[in-house]
């Protein structure tokens, strides 16, 4: 019993003092990367503005068949900024797993 008492304050105090260790850690310095290339943010934009004229229109006044070819437009443009957007992004907490999986692994 002693023991358990122990071991359960033992671990409440690392919870305790973990954060305190934590803000110590943060740095004020931020940086920012420009990860895109201009000519694909201009694409972006003109595709972005275009979706923004889309939006904007009045709807009620389109007939049928003109609705879903905006519709189907809309579809298009939205893949096209999926597709030039690129990349996978991954958090830290899912980094740190795949790390632990490959230690425990290998």
């Amino acid at each position: 019993m002693k023991k358990l008492s122990l071991c359960i304050m033992a671990a409440f105090m690392m919870f305790a003092l973990n954060p305190v260790q934590l803000q110590a850690a943060t740095s004020s310095n931020a940086t920012s990367i420009d990860a895109t290339k201009p000519v694909e943010s201009e694409f972006a934009d003109a595709l972005t503005a275009r979706l923004v004229e889309i939006k904007d229109m009045d709807m009620a006044s389109l007939n049928a068949s003109e609705k879903k070819a905006l519709r189907n437009e809309v579809r298009t443009i939205k893949r096209e900024l999926k597709a030039t957007s690129g990349g996978v992004y991954l958090s830290a907490g899912a980094i740190i797993i795949i790390v632990l999986l490959l230690i425990l692994l290998l």
